[in-house]
């Protein structure tokens, strides 16, 4: 038996010594060559469309695919079918290096930093945003210390960034398609309660999947009913905002701002009209990027598929 690992990561693959099949290296961006096309298992991270379009036309003998991705669309889009081949996505590895990345927005939000160095490359001094300042003012989003902040797709990365806004002052609710109460203690809205949700909220963080139910969630209708002052934080999937809506949102001051880590179209192109939007601001899809506990994750799921046991993140 063979397995297929990328060489865009650096693994440590001899935590997967001792199994009965073979290791070989591959470049994710490039057709699988001939002698691996062959392989019963593949690791995914980072793979390009056209590489894994083509491991789904030439490899017939795949039986399990491990992704180091949170989500599965890249290898779904591709062609595998889940029925067929067992695909394990790796959800999970992301979500501390995902929540600091979303409470670095918060906080860029909140403080204004991203405002500050503007002013600075134009050598100026900010004086609206230094000296004796109002503390928590109403309809103001300026600290995360009382903040309503609410969780659309409280999963995984909310429960790891949720602590965190709790321990400094924040009022986090979140919003899933389950009703409840969710690590670390946090109440849990249904859909059905979006409207009375968001119109309480200063600050919202959006890590929602990217399908069909989640496509354009942010619209021009859901905009409307956050304050004005709210500030959107993506660090989901692109697709789950309208750009367009949120463009003339922003642009006619009806909404604070948002920080946008997923695009529609990635990267975006040069000049594209979102990087001069006022009070938005991008980052390159760099929340994630650093799975962490890779290795753990690929040695369990072998044991388990060896074993004919069911696999962790199976979809």
């Amino acid at each position: 038996m063979k397995l297929l690992y990328p060489t865009s990561l650096a693994l440590d693959i001899k935590s997967i010594e001792g199994f009965p099949l073979t290791l070989h290296p591959y470049d994710v961006k490039k057709p699988i060559p001939d002698d691996l096309i062959d392989a019963e298992v593949l690791v995914t991270w980072t793979n390009s469309a056209d590489n894994l379009s083509d491991a789904c036309k030439r490899m017939h003998n795949l039986k399990y695919i491990q992704s180091l991705a949170a989500g599965p669309n890249d290898v779904l889009n591709a062609g595998f079918d889940p029925k067929k081949i067992k695909i394990c996505t790796g959800s999970g590895l992301h979500d501390k290096t995902v929540a600091e990345h979303a409470l670095g927005m918060l906080l860029n939000a909140a403080r204004r930093f991203y405002e500050m160095r503007d002013y600075q490359l134009r050598g100026k001094w900010p004086q609206h945003l230094g000296g004796p300042q109002p503390d928590r003012p109403k309809d103001k989003f300026t600290t995360l210390r009382d903040a309503k902040v609410t969780i659309w797709g409280y999963g995984n990365i909310a429960k790891s960034l949720a602590p965190v806004l709790l321990q400094l002052g924040s009022k986090v609710r979140g919003i899933a398609r389950t009703a409840g109460v969710r690590e670390p203690g946090v109440q849990i809205y249904s859909d059905d309660n979006l409207e009375e949700i968001l119109k309480d909220t200063d600050a919202l963080v959006m890590i929602l999947p990217g399908d069909e139910s989640t496509r354009h969630v942010i619209n021009a209708r859901t905009l409307a009913m956050l304050p004005k002052h709210a500030w959107i934080v993506n660090v989901g999937r692109g697709t789950s905002i309208d750009e367009d809506a949120l463009v003339e949102a922003l642009e006619k001051g009806n909404l604070g701002g948002a920080q946008l880590d997923v695009f529609q179209t990635e990267p975006l192109p040069d000049n594209d009209r979102l990087f001069k939007v006022p009070n938005l601001v991008v980052s390159p899809h760099a929340a994630g990027g650093r799975p962490q506990g890779s290795e753990e994750l690929i040695v369990g799921n072998l044991r388990r598929f060896l074993a004919g046991q069911d696999l962790k993140n199976a979809l």
